[in-house]
């Protein structure tokens, strides 16, 4: 088989939860420990920090990994979904995994997996950390896929464990109440294991409270120790003065990243306790002399090949994608769009048919003109149902089969001096990458 056939079998040859939605959702460990135990359990020759949250557990895990790089680690990077390749979920150093082995894995591995009939997530992160073993890193960054306690990755004991925040996401899944979907996040929390909790409700503290005092595992919450003193907007990202870092430059530039910094450094605290990290204690007032901390902040995107967080593709005009996808996510992209200035704002806006389509779209800014289409998959939303939402709202704008002819007339009507925002899904950024520019 080419790559592209691999690529197209992994899709198509097994439930796969982001073409299928709920179809494509396995439940349970079996298969994962049914296919680690044929791997000879490749999770246990390695380090391992896991990453778990409703939102921010992709950023946060870049962030982690371009700082662990940085500190001369050879680092694994296991993430999702992807954007415009298969092979940017599997990193070593930011470098995406081969080609060629993604096809040995499968030919050699074809009969197994198919007696085993498991889910795209499930072969994909088996994928993931017999590459890790095999290529012998010293420590590896796992975001969940789904919830905690049933993913797949949750077969690992990390060194730390990080809750970025909760929030009404999956409910079909994880339960309808916060407290639901908090203990099933929280079921990465493990004996003994430290864990930083990002954001909290009163709800949701409660439920993180037990779990930890329960299974002895030190537990602290970044909101608490506010690491981020202040921050200010800068041309590229945001500027930072913290507790412990000194003055820190951020290349990630969503105002949401803010939150993100604080859970990370609340993280990097912890592992400088395990040994991890040279001592910190920089002054506040002057700029970061931790070296690993500085770059890895100021560098993530080139180190570790993070795509779609408020990232800039255009200049004139000035042209933003962002992968928010839910309502939590929309609260502070709507804000941070809301305080643009530009002559006119052009947004380009599909979504998937799990999330919160009206609350979401209740929140988009009034004074734009909409391009409502859908994505390349079968979970997207009707642009013409998107389009009779916005009229109810006030919304003006048209609707477009998909992403590329959305964008076509974008390019024909805005000017130098305004605003692009593409968004609402994560595969409308997909579509967006591979196809427009």
């Amino acid at each position: 088989m080419t790559y592209q056939e691999t690529c197209e079998y992994l899709f198509n040859a097994m439930p796969m939860f982001e073409r299928q939605g709920a179809s494509g959702y396995k439940e349970g460990l079996e298969n994962t420990l049914a296919l680690d135990e044929h791997f000879d359990h490749p999770h246990k020759k390695f380090l391992t920090i896991h990453v778990a949250g409703t939102n921010g557990k992709g950023s946060c895990s870049h962030t982690l990994s371009a700082i662990l790089q940085m500190c001369g680690y050879r680092v694994g990077l296991y993430t999702s979904p992807h954007l415009v390749d298969f092979s940017e979920r599997i990193r070593v150093n930011g470098q995406q995994i081969p080609e060629e082995y993604v096809v040995n894995f499968v030919e050699q591995e074809k009969s197994f997996i198919e007696s085993l009939q498991p889910s795209f997530f499930e072969v994909t992160t088996a994928m993931a950390f017999k590459y890790f073993a095999e290529m012998d890193v010293d420590i590896a960054v796992i975001e969940v896929g789904l919830g905690g306690r049933l993913d797949c990755t949750n077969i690992i004991t990390p060194i730390l464990s990080v809750i970025t925040n909760i929030g009404m996401d999956h409910t079909q899944f994880l339960g309808s109440s916060l407290e639901q979907i908090a203990f099933e996040k929280a079921g990465i929390i493990k004996p003994g294991v430290p864990v930083v909790i990002g954001e909290t409700t009163p709800e949701t503290r409660a439920v993180f409270d037990a779990i930890a005092t329960e299974v002895k595992a030190p537990i602290t919450y970044a909101e608490n120790k506010q690491e981020v003193k202040s921050f200010t907007p800068s041309d590229h990202g945001f500027i930072y003065q913290t507790e412990h870092f000194g003055i820190l430059t951020g290349e990630l530039a969503g105002s949401y990243q803010t939150k993100n910094t604080n859970t990370v450094l609340c993280a990097v605290r912890q592992l400088e306790k395990l040994g991890f990290m040279h001592p910190i204690n920089c002054d506040p007032e002057a700029e970061c002399q931790n070296k690993e901390v500085n770059e890895g902040f100021r560098n993530v995107c080139d180190l570790t090949g993070l795509k779609g967080r408020w990232q800039l593709v255009k200049g004139k005009p000035k042209t933003i994608c962002d992968t928010g996808h839910n309502l939590p996510g929309w609260q502070y992209l709507s804000e941070q769009l809301n305080t643009v200035k530009c002559h006119q704002m052009h947004i380009l806006f599909g979504m998937v048919d799990d999330k919160d389509v009206e609350g979401v779209m209740a929140l988009l800014p009034k004074n734009a003109i909409y391009y409502f289409t859908k994505a390349s998959t079968h979970r997207a939303v009707s642009e013409n149902i998107l389009k009779l939402y916005a009229q109810q709202l006030g919304l003006q704008g048209e609707s477009y089969p998909n992403v590329a002819s959305a964008y076509e007339d974008i390019k024909n009507s805005a000017k130098d001096d305004d605003f692009v925002f593409i968004g609402g899904s994560s595969y409308v950024v997909a579509d967006f990458l591979k196809n427009c520019i």
